[in-house]
């Protein structure tokens, strides 16, 4: 996110930087069917817990053609191992990913297909109102992991333009063509042409 913002010559101030503490709220607000309104809950409601400071909040996740767009807004869940967290939380989807790739490669025979997309919606949220814009970046989901970086799906979705999987990718490469890269630089953009940033 850093490196993104610092394109448009802006510095991000994080919710450690303004001492603002997790509240158990914060869990229910990825409640929604779509990325964009789970984007806005989070802008409004950490713009809400800033006291109204503008405020950027996002969401996102992989949407399997072969799996009828899942994970999708479940991406982080998917597994549903509400007793795990952080690489142990990664590691349970991406085990349930590959199982359900497998499975969909024996039952849709020829005409099954390994594509899919990262999907990013950016929110936000200040005195004038709302504004989101989505991002996407298509590729193709792998059954054996590749690449040591990043996190969740990354060395399980490769993308052309990133001549790799996400895992694989730098940190630079990512800033500038990933899905939340483009969710972001869309929405600083058109922020940007309004004065509001």
């Amino acid at each position: 996110m850093r490196e993104i913002f610092s394109k448009f010559g802006l510095q991000v101030v994080d919710l450690t930087s303004l001492a603002i503490p997790k509240h158990p709220a914060e869990d229910s607000l990825e409640g929604f069917d779509t990325f964009e309104d789970n984007a806005l809950a989070k802008a409004r409601y950490f713009y809400e817990a800033s006291g109204g400071m503008p405020t950027f909040g996002d969401d996102s996740g992989m949407c399997v053609d072969a799996l009828g767009g899942e994970p999708g807004v479940y991406s982080k869940r998917w597994s549903g191992r509400d007793d795990l967290s952080g690489a142990a939380l990664d590691a349970a989807n991406n085990e349930k990913l590959v199982k359900r790739m497998r499975q969909a490669r024996k039952e849709q025979g020829e005409k099954f297909r390994d594509t899919g997309r990262y999907v990013a919606v950016a929110a936000f949220k200040d005195l004038r109102g709302e504004a989101m814009c989505r991002g996407e970046i298509e590729g193709r989901v792998l059954e054996s992991p590749r690449g040591h970086e990043g996190f969740g799906y990354d060395p399980y979705f490769e993308a052309p333009e990133l001549g790799g999987t996400f895992a694989e990718s730098t940190i630079e490469k990512t800033a500038s063509l990933s899905h939340r890269a483009r969710a972001f630089h869309a929405l600083l953009t058109a922020l940007r042409a309004e004065g509001r940033v």
